[in-house]
């Protein structure tokens, strides 16, 4: 929380990840939540090293 209430004013933080903080969220300017629809693994494609692991 330190480098978002320390960042110079137009310096844009963008955060990647889930169960972002309330107090992240509210700090925010923009917050945007996405939802799967199709994923390869239902098809039976297995986790790639270094990309889903």
């Amino acid at each position: 929380m330190k480098l978002a209430n320390t960042r110079p004013e137009k310096v844009e933080l963008i955060f990647t990840g889930r169960y972002a903080p309330k107090e992240l969220i509210e700090k925010a300017d923009l917050v945007t939540e996405m939802k799967e629809v199709k994923h390869y693994f239902e098809a039976g494609v297995t986790a790639r090293d270094g990309i889903e692991r």
